[in-house]
């Protein structure tokens, strides 16, 4: 059977506990793309990581690790969730299908040791494919973040916009995201 988590980023802690917005797993385009590879057959998740606005990632591993990856695994990482993914494959010799990092953030300033205290790898020999979504209006960080993958993932296929921001729902102006489903879908 075919699987799917997704790993969302880092909302502040305001954002986080303001009950007027939904929890960090269920925002933005998570819940349209879950509901589209639902109905695709592919049993999709998006796991609550704990305590996302200030992320450890021991903690987020614990959760992570209770989902069992192979090769018909798709791994999609939103921000700092894509900073997670590549961390914990390049620790990890397990092999999935395919990786899909959207606007990641690895942390270039160095201000989230317990998170991303670690150099990026390569990581295309854990996946039959890496994908990369970058707009090029996203902040400086996210900017930075993917040119160092970039220079890091062989064979990284980068999907790049010039208008979707971070990749969330006030920059998108929608919660649909159908050129994320259809790289995962290809």
């Amino acid at each position: 059977m075919q699987t799917s988590i997704i790993i969302h980023g880092m909302p502040s802690k305001q954002e986080y506990l303001n009950p007027e917005f939904p929890s960090a797993s269920n925002a933005h385009w998570f819940p349209w793309i879950q509901k589209q590879l639902t109905i695709k057959g592919i049993l999709a998740q998006t796991p609550e990581m704990p305590e996302p606005y200030d992320p450890d990632y021991k903690k987020w591993s614990e959760v992570f690790e209770q989902f069992k990856l192979n090769q018909d695994t798709i791994l999609i990482g939103h921000s700092c969730g894509g900073g997670f993914l590549v961390r914990w494959l390049g620790e990890h010799k397990v092999k999935v299908g395919r990786v899909v990092l959207v606007a990641p953030w690895i942390d270039p300033k160095h201000e989230y040791p317990k998170m991303f205290d670690f150099e990026a790898g390569d990581i295309s020999d854990r996946a039959d494919s890496v994908h990369l979504f970058i707009s090029s209006d996203d902040d400086k960080e996210e900017l930075d973040s993917a040119e160092i993958l970039k220079a890091k993932i062989s064979n990284l296929k980068v999907h790049h916009f010039n208008d979707k921001g971070h990749f969330i729902t006030d920059h998108m102006k929608t919660n649909e995201f159908p050129e994320l489903l259809e790289i995962v879908l290809s």
